[in-house]
């Protein structure tokens, strides 16, 4: 997951070389994290069927190897068309590999500690998405093109794979040591049989794809957002885009641990959310305030703080949300459920780089422009709204007669 991770975000540091080396505007570079979803919706709902019919240690392994395969192509691309031919075969590896890693997390842990283990899969996750960011730091010299951090990338996929590997094994060493039952029936995701999914459910999903929908558009334009419109170095910029994913390290395992011994699911999501709602504004309306030394960089104190609280809705949201699923869906649907919750959370994210990058580039945003920013952080805004209103639903549902539990169930037991 790591690798991941860091194989995705690699491309979000060279943005501004890829626009001045490869003359790539904003909706061209909107268009290559659209390609990634793209691929993963053709592939999502194929790829948990494939999960809950051949095992999810199977699929690990040949996912990964494909993000291994995209990370090359990428990396060695000498055209635009190459670009996107990469971006997409990763969409056709990373979103699978990811439904394969929370499907062994819920099949692991559910009934134990299961908000906790899958807090600390999400923490080495965003410590991938932090160590791109810190790779301007690290690797700075690398920077002179954008060819070489791609390539560092590519490594440390590799480094993926062979851990895909180790997991394949350690498993099927533990088949003969633990009696872990037989397999369950897998039940095929069909269009026809959506309904039997409950209204908290589609809930989630709702806020899935609005969370998502506003956090890695954002970070996709973030490092080149922070250095253009607030007109801090790529170091800096780096370094104050990493405090996102790097607060989720923290924060995202005791967030996990803390809901497994309260519960209040559903609340904990309203109350991210609501958090959430103005930040945008903030950095784009607040005076920057002083300037705050840190890590050897001097960062102005509302995008610290702003970044700051949104690092904390970006662990105290996925730790809560994604175990939810398990309390609600019958165990045989599992890799079939998270399957479809990312599908529908591909769809928003295919679509919103798109629109910030024709924004950005019909109000010519830039250093001379940088208000032509703002129409995008108005999109980031309403998105927030509409994840607000699917929480505050959510809520409602699970504090109802219908209710799956979300606000009662505590690893401690119903009470």
């Amino acid at each position: 997951m790591f690798g991941n991770y860091y194989a995705y975000d690699a491309l979000n540091p060279v943005v501004d070389l890829l626009r001045e080396q490869q003359g790539l505007d904003y909706g061209q570079i909107g268009r290559l994290s659209t390609a990634y979803n793209i691929a993963a919706l053709l592939v999502l709902l194929a790829g948990g069927y494939v999960i809950d019919r051949f095992g999810a240690r199977r699929a690990i392994v040949v996912f990964a190897a494909v993000c291994v395969v995209a990370s090359v192509v990428t990396a060695a691309a000498q055209d635009y068309s190459s670009l996107l031919a990469g971006r997409f075969l990763l969409g056709l590896g990373a979103e699978p590999l990811i439904v394969a890693v929370t499907a062994v997390l819920a099949k692991w842990f559910k009934g134990k500690e299961l908000s906790f283990a899958f807090g600390l899969n999400l923490s080495i996750s965003r410590l991938g998405s932090a160590s791109t960011d810190w790779s301007t730091s690290f690797a700075s010299p690398l920077y002179s093109n954008w060819h070489d951090p791609l390539w560092l990338a590519t490594g440390v996929m590799s480094a993926g794979l062979g851990a895909a590997v180790l997991y394949f094994l350690m498993e099927k060493r533990a088949e003969g040591r633990f009696d872990l039952g037989e397999a369950a029936a897998t039940d095929k995701l069909e269009l026809k049989s959506l309904y039997r999914f409950s209204p908290s459910y589609w809930y989630i999903v709702a806020l899935c794809v609005v969370f998502y929908s506003t956090v890695f558009p954002f970070r996709s334009f973030a490092i080149d957002y922070f250095q253009q419109a607030h007109g801090l170095s790529r170091e800096a910029a780096g370094i104050l885009s990493s405090l996102l994913p790097f607060a989720a390290i923290i924060a995202t395992p005791l967030f996990g641990l803390w809901v497994d011994r309260v519960g209040r699911r559903s609340l904990f999501m309203a109350a991210g959310s609501l958090v959430m709602l103005p930040l945008f504004l903030a950095v784009t309306y607040l005076p920057p305030g002083p300037a705050i030394p840190l890590l050897g960089v001097e960062l102005p104190l509302t995008l610290l703080v702003s970044i700051l609280l949104f690092g904390g809705v970006f662990s105290l949201i996925p730790a809560v949300m994604w175990p939810s699923v398990a309390y609600i869906v019958h165990e045989q649907r599992l890799g079939s459920a998270y399957a479809l919750m990312t599908f529908c959370q591909q769809i928003g994210w295919a679509v919103v780089p798109l629109v910030i990058g024709a924004l950005n580039d019909h109000y010519l945003a830039g250093p001379e422009n940088t208000a032509g920013y703002t129409p995008g952080m108005w999109v980031y805004t309403v998105l927030s709204s509409l994840g607000l209103f699917f929480a505050w639903k959510l809520w409602r549902a699970e504090t109802g007669p219908g209710a799956h539990g979300l606000e009662s169930i505590t690893a401690r037991g119903s009470g």
